[in-house]
């Protein structure tokens, strides 16, 4: 497996995968389909960052993106490993990506909206450094835990 920017030909792949996690366990909300229909523009076009995972032979296996944030830092969205590919440790390289990718730019912070029934990604966002924050207003109805990461 291999972390690699978004490239135009991972658009379908974006969407697709993430449109599978969601549906799987939650409904998709309009803030879902703004991002996952217009990744360019919604994400990179805002100073934004996605890392897509493929395996040797370029097939898209996972992705996250990096919004960014008035305040400098960004927030993590859209992070998901395709079924076949779960439980390879994917989902760390995916994390580590970004908080190199903050690193690398400075970001004062990484901020996550998610949600307390999501136990895999809970306990990989803490053993990455995140602690909980207080609630506060959201475009997902789904969410009801907020997390940052402070560099």
């Amino acid at each position: 497996m291999r972390i690699v920017p978004f490239e135009p030909r991972h658009a379908g792949a974006w969407r697709d995968l993430n449109a599978a996690w969601i549906s799987a366990y939650f409904a998709l909300e309009a803030k879902d389909h703004l991002v996952l229909n217009d990744p360019v523009g919604q994400v990179l076009d805002q100073g934004g960052h996605i890392f897509m995972a493929e395996t040797e032979d370029g097939q898209a296996v996972g992705c996250v993106g990096l919004m960014a944030m008035d305040d400098g830092g960004f927030e993590l969205v859209k992070m998901t490993v395709g079924e076949a590919a779960r439980g390879t440790g994917l989902g760390r390289q995916l994390m580590q990506a970004c908080i190199d990718k903050a690193e690398q730019l400075q970001a004062p912070r990484l901020y996550i909206e998610t949600n307390s029934s999501l136990a895999p990604a809970l306990a990989l966002y803490r053993a990455s450094g995140f602690v909980d924050l207080p609630p506060r207003p959201t475009p997902y109805a789904r969410c009801d835990v907020w997390m940052e990461r402070r560099f």
